[in-house]
């Protein structure tokens, strides 16, 4: 090899290892082992099979709805609407196994539903030109309501001919990895490969970046907008349901709460709020951080309300990383 191919080979390394490092997930994912590993070392529980299948399991449900948050916050938007939309999902598929009717058939009805939800904030979003943040914020009050209306505002926990097998689904295991692991993996390959190589994920970004610029190139901005928005209503449908099973049993306090961990998992993996960056993997990874970190607490006897804390302090980190490394860029 010539000192010329050494040299050129050097820089290529030294440009790869350079964009690895300037990556947040990368450094978040970091702070993830980090975590566990200290855990691991300070206490006797963290790494036992219990545990970590608890880990694990929860972690999931988070990951889930915060790959279809990153799509609406490439895209410069944001959902406040998605923990109701989870407990709608998951009171209507308990609702109607309740009176007897199939998991099959009770699952596709909540899809529709969580569906239905994020085609009314697209439509409102897109075509009437309400703001992102006062449509979901809307939407977070009427989709919770409709769940107490559905229960008359009661806990069902029997889901009729089928309820072990809703149970298995939600809440069960195979290889020794529970279920919802498995749908979480699945969503992240696909819409990693989404993200990057599909024309819809080429959109996303693209309206993120600068709408303007893409209503200009030919882009069918409004259209796309509605569906990010029934995306992100279809990870929360599909979280709502394998949280039902997992409980085995439906509130319509279930979900509360949770759109701020969703953005949070999804900003802290790598989600730019300004619009137009995001990665399926970030989400994952963001997520998970934000469950060791709960789970830490729990096991180190902290008290839970110093939750909040931490991830309101990890998006603020993580912004302003981000912040950070732009102004880096542009020097």
């Amino acid at each position: 090899m010539t000192s010329i191919e050494q040299v050129i080979g050097h820089s290529q390394h030294k440009s790869v290892l350079s964009r690895i490092l300037n990556i947040q997930a990368f450094w978040v994912f970091i702070a993830a082992v980090l975590a566990c590993l200290a855990l691991t070392f300070m206490t006797d529980s963290f790494a036992t099979e219990r545990n970590l299948f608890n880990v694990a399991r929860n972690f999931a449900f988070v990951a889930i709805i915060a790959i279809g948050m990153t799509a609406v916050i490439a895209s410069g938007g944001i959902d406040l609407s998605v923990g109701s939309t989870v407990v709608l999902a998951a009171m209507v598929i308990s609702v109607l196994m309740e009176g007897g009717n199939s998991f099959l058939l009770s699952a596709m009805v909540a899809i529709l539903a969580a569906l239905l939800v994020g085609f009314v904030n697209g439509m409102l979003i897109a075509y009437v030109g309400i703001p992102a943040f006062v449509v979901t914020l809307g939407m977070l009050s009427a989709a919770r309501s409709l769940a107490m209306v559905l229960s008359n505002n009661k806990m069902i926990y029997e889901f009729g001919p089928d309820h072990d097998l809703l149970l298995w689904i939600g809440g069960g295991s195979t290889f020794g990895l529970p279920h919802p692991l498995y749908v979480l993996l699945i969503l992240t390959l696909v819409m990693s490969l989404v993200f990057r190589w599909a024309r819809w994920g080429q959109y996303i970004f693209a309206i993120g970046g600068n709408e303007q610029a893409a209503t200009l190139t030919g882009i069918p901005v409004k259209q796309i907008k509605v569906s990010i928005y029934m995306f992100s209503a279809l990870t929360a449908g599909i979280a709502g349901i394998l949280m039902a099973g997992w409980l085995g049993s439906v509130t319509t306090n279930l979900g509360q709460a949770m759109e701020l961990t969703v953005i949070a998992a999804a900003v802290i993996g790598g989600a730019n709020l300004a619009g137009g960056e995001g990665t399926a993997v970030g989400a994952l990874i963001g997520a998970l951080l934000i469950e060791v970190i709960r789970n830490s607490l729990i096991l180190l006897g902290i008290s839970a309300f110093w939750q909040g804390m931490f991830i309101g302090c990890f998006i603020i980190i993580a912004v302003t990383f981000d912040r950070i490394r732009r102004m880096r860029a542009s020097d």
